[in-house]
């Protein structure tokens, strides 16, 4: 009777499990890649796709937005997306997104690759990090990159002869072109859309085919962590630009005021993550070259009468050289002419006009303690012939001393002081 129970018991726990787990609804994993593509990016996608395997989740999505970004980082998502056991959505969206350079790479290598309407993809030539190839060098990248993405496309069956018209040519297209032209898969609405839109598709993961059920699936938003939120904020051009003008501000002011201390350590750091910045970004030398030739002239600005002529060449080299600084062949990154101007602005009066006052400041004689006597004019209390006397100076009576005679009643000036005892002299008619 017991074993009967115990087989009844065990026949229902089977029965009610498989049940259990049919009714649990589907998970989708989504994250999303705004701007530059970096390290951030890169380690915020492999730990998406561990997260959504570990899940087992029916498909990571990765809603993309960027104007390009480093090779390297670029190749390290690629390489997670092909060797991804869960697959892998790209979706360009919302409307005004676009995947250009390293986002083509990115979208041409997923399981599913969608857009949204209203948005853009292409131009993918490869652009060096600090402006300039020559000639046998471009040559090389550009082939290594064609054949790369050529790769890619037919590995995912997608058109590899736009691909690769993508690097050599820049080309870009629309979401409706690319869907024509079969660079992608699908155009889709919404995220709701696509999830129903791809629902029963089967796709070719580096573990065998999956079929997927996303229609009702739940979604579940991957949010990046501490580190990936700074490495992502600091890499935005616009940042990355304003970092390295208060990191310029800062070692100023350490500078010319050795000892402030706060101004250098912020200086420095503003800057080195500038620099850091810098190496995520197609960054154009010749730029960068005119604004430190900006900040030099509006230096001098300060120390040499030049009727201001000195500052409009700063104001100048600075403008043009800021909208120089990221603007690369084949690039797509710019700076915000609203960052520029204001940008351009403060600078140029927190030199002409703030550093101006405080060196002005400096050089201003004191007006208090024994040097802020020097200069002061008295009157003598009594004679003075070249030893003691007293004079009477700001209401107060002072020892002092002169090279000269100086009878009671006349007028002095202190020419020095020792302790508590004054130097003084006559005062004569155009000195003091």
């Amino acid at each position: 009777m017991i074993k009967i129970s115990l087989l009844v018991v065990v026949l229902l726990i089977s029965n009610i499990s498989p049940a259990g787990t049919a009714e649990q609804a589907p998970k989708v994993h989504v994250l999303e890649i705004r701007g530059a593509i970096g390290p951030a990016a890169a380690g915020f996608l492999t730990t998406g796709i561990k997260k959504a395997s570990a899940a087992h989740a029916e498909a990571l999505i990765v809603e993309l937005d960027t104007p390009g970004g480093l090779d390297t980082s670029m190749r390290t998502m690629v390489r997670e997306i092909l060797g991804s056991s869960v697959p892998v959505v790209v979706f360009v969206s919302p409307a005004g997104a676009r995947a250009a350079s390293a986002g083509v790479f990115i979208t041409m290598a997923a399981h599913v690759a969608a857009m949204s309407p209203g948005t853009n993809i292409g131009a993918a030539h490869p652009v060096a990090v600090g402006g300039t190839m020559d000639k046998t060098m471009s040559e090389k990248a550009e082939n290594d990159a064609a054949a790369y993405i050529q790769s890619i496309a037919e590995q995912r069956g997608r058109n590899s002869a736009w691909a690769a018209a993508a690097v050599r040519k820049s080309v870009s297209i629309t979401e409706t072109e690319a869907l024509k032209e079969k660079v992608i898969d699908l155009v889709s609405r919404d995220l709701r859309t696509l999830l129903a839109d791809i629902d029963g598709k089967t796709v070719k993961t580096a573990f065998g085919e999956r079929k997927l059920s996303t229609a009702r699936a739940e979604v579940v938003r991957e949010e990046g962590g501490l580190r990936q939120k700074v490495l992502a904020f600091i890499t935005d051009p616009n940042v990355a630009y304003m970092l390295m003008l208060l990191g310029f501000y800062g070692l100023f002011f350490e500078l010319s005021n050795p000892g402030a201390i706060l101004p250098g350590i912020v200086g420095g750091i503003c800057l080195i993550l500038s620099f850091y910045s810098f190496q995520t970004l197609p960054v154009n030398y010749a730029g960068f070259l005119l604004i430190l030739l900006a900040i030099g002239l509006f230096i001098l600005e300060v120390k040499v009468i030049s009727h201001g002529l000195l500052a409009i060449g700063g104001v100048i080299a600075m403008t043009i050289g800021s909208l120089m600084l990221f603007d690369t062949p084949g690039s797509m990154i710019r700076l915000s002419l609203w960052v520029v101007l204001p940008a351009v602005v403060a600078t140029a009066l927190f030199f002409i006009v703030v550093v101006r006052l405080v060196i002005r400041a400096a050089r201003r004689q004191p007006t208090t303690g024994a040097e802020g006597l020097i200069g002061t004019e008295g009157v003598a209390h009594t004679d003075i012939n070249k030893g003691e006397g007293m004079v009477l100076l700001h209401g107060e009576m002072w020892s002092a001393h002169a090279d000269e005679s100086i009878s009671k009643g006349e007028r002095v000036v202190v020419g020095g002081v020792s302790g508590l005892r004054l130097k003084v002299r006559k005062l004569r008619e155009g000195n003091t």
